[in-house]
């Protein structure tokens, strides 16, 4: 990421740390994701397990970024685009914290159907696993560039992924009402295709976070989303915790 141009060096070096380890935090949140999908698709209960317990890494990383804005904002007193940077890493690590958990909550999920019956393949379940990862992909060079027209093109990617959402929901829903041996495993796969919908979620968010960063304004037109499921047998709070 290109420097401010600022005539102390030490204040330059400050904010390049905390945008590399937003960056570095970002590839590992990618990695858990990819690992949590691979593990559902391997049935590899050792790599799910790998995939819980790399988490605590994204946790030591956002405290690290935390850390490095507040001495960015209590020794720099940073104003205008320095600030907008600051305030934006703040945001952008968080976000980033909440996809790793996400991840977490699937390959949980991928130890809970150890001992179920193999689940009929969802061939969009990887397939979203796949838009999300190249939306993390793409949001973490935009940031790392300043480029806002990449950033604005994964903000409109996030359509497709609760297109995908709303399709697999119907087609558990269906093997659910078929058979009621299939609830227990058809409610799981549920709650991991909604975590991966919330990790596209929170692309778009650090994607309109970097657009507000490069130009100072935030997109104007309606977020574009496709999430058309009822959320009444799936509550939000059961989300967020992964249960």
């Amino acid at each position: 990421m290109s420097g401010s141009g600022h005539t102390v060096t030490s204040y330059d070096e400050d904010l390049e740390a905390m945008s590399n380890a937003i960056i570095e935090m970002g590839g590992l949140a990618e990695s858990q994701l990819e690992s949590a999908i691979r593990s559902f698709i391997d049935r590899n209960t050792e790599l799910a397990k790998a995939t819980v317990e790399g988490d605590a890494a994204v946790d030591e990383l956002e405290h690290s970024i935390d850390n490095k804005a507040i001495r960015v904002l209590a020794l720099r007193s940073p104003v205008a685009d320095d600030l907008r940077r600051v305030i934006s890493a703040l945001k952008i690590a968080a976000a980033l914290e909440r996809v790793a958990d996400y991840s977490a909550n699937i390959a949980k999920r991928v130890i809970a159907l150890e001992k179920a019956p193999e689940t009929r393949q969802m061939s969009a379940f990887p397939r979203m696993g796949e838009i999300v990862g190249r939306m993390i992909s793409d949001t973490l060079r935009a940031y790392a560039h300043d480029d806002a027209d990449l950033a604005y093109d994964v903000w409109k990617r996030d359509k497709e992924v609760d297109q995908l959402y709303n399709s697999m929901f119907r087609e558990l829903l269906t093997y659910m009402m078929e058979d009621h041996r299939n609830i227990s495993s058809c409610t799981h796969l549920i709650f991991m295709a909604k975590n991966i919908e919330r990790i596209g979620d929170h692309m778009t968010n650090i994607a309109e976070i970097i657009i507000y960063q490069v130009t100072g304004t935030a997109p104007t037109e309606e977020r574009p989303k496709g999430d058309k499921t009822s959320v009444t047998m799936i509550s939000d709070s059961d989300i967020q915790s992964g249960k």
